[in-house]
């Protein structure tokens, strides 16, 4: 395997260190990543080497190209965007430390059913009106940095772009437009006279419905799961990220990170585009702040 190190300010004492530990000096180096051949590490050392020297570290098998893959799949909230809809919505009804807190127990998997902190979470809602969806969208949503650079990189090489979401359509159906995607997959907010009642409409998109929708885009497209590249951050994006060929813990959670192929807690999401040898080379991005 080859190594991969990355950070948006790679220092060389985190270059040398390294180097130390693998006996010599990188294959390539640029002034964010620097790259080992044929190190025999896996996956589990080269995540120990990074946190080791706090950079990003991947074990990456020679000859990788993202053109081999056919769909990249992202979740949404602090992955594709850097917030998470649902806090912020609540902040205009001043219940955002408390739904927050749910929202966090839940992306490190200590709440074990999403469905039901969903409904506790959307049901501290009710009674807002609908502007302040609109509001959150114009005034605190923003595109995690890297993420436009890696779609259309990924579109180039020929892969469809999935977002399957935990959170809602009202700010799916507009990254869709936005960022042109390829297909979405959301919840619902339930609204009446202009307000949210605190209710959802239809089947919750839950892990397993994460699941499903990348299994079933794959085969509306024409490719097995192991041709997908799934991006996620939380508990409930472990079953999709499970069935792909490279999963990306993206700025995630603990449990994420030890059950994925790859992960990235330093560098915007073009990063990813660094593990690929037909990608390999991309400007990375600073965190999302």
């Amino acid at each position: 395997m080859n190594l991969v190190i990355q950070h948006p300010g790679l220092s060389d004492d985190a270059v040398r260190g390294i180097a130390a530990e693998l006996g010599r000096a990188p294959a390539q180096r640029d002034m964010q990543t620097a790259r080992w051949t044929g190190t025999g590490l896996d996956g589990r050392g080269a995540a120990a080497l990074g946190a080791r020297f706090g950079v990003d570290a991947a074990a990456v098998p020679p000859g990788r190209r993202m053109s081999d893959f056919r769909l990249i799949a992202f979740d949404m909230d602090s992955t594709l965007i850097t917030i998470e809809c649902v806090d912020e919505i609540a902040d205009f009804a001043g219940r955002k430390a408390e739904v927050a807190a749910i929202t966090e127990a839940a992306m490190r998997g200590e709440i074990s059913d999403y469905c039901e902190s969903l409904r506790r979470r959307v049901a501290l809602l009710a009674g807002l009106g609908a502007d302040a969806l609109q509001r959150v969208f114009d005034e605190r949503l923003r595109i995690t940095p890297g993420a436009k650079p890696l779609i259309d990189r990924a579109r180039a090489a020929g892969l469809k772009v999935l977002l399957v979401s935990g959170g809602f359509t009202y700010f799916t159906d507009r990254l869709r437009a936005q960022l042109d995607l390829d297909f979405v997959r959301a919840n619902a907010l339930e609204l009446r006279d202009g307000r949210l009642t605190g209710g959802l409409v239809g089947d919750i998109v839950d892990a397993r419905v994460k699941r499903e929708t990348v299994e079933a885009t794959c085969a509306r497209i024409g490719c097995a799961p192991a041709q997908a590249i799934v991006v996620g951050d939380g508990a409930n994006d472990l079953e999709m990220m499970g069935i792909a060929g490279v999963s990306v813990a993206y700025h995630a959670k603990p449990v994420v990170r030890e059950r994925t192929t790859d992960a990235l807690q330093h560098c915007g999401l073009d990063a990813l585009l660094n593990l690929f040898d037909d990608t390999a080379g991309a400007p990375v991005s600073a965190p999302a702040p």
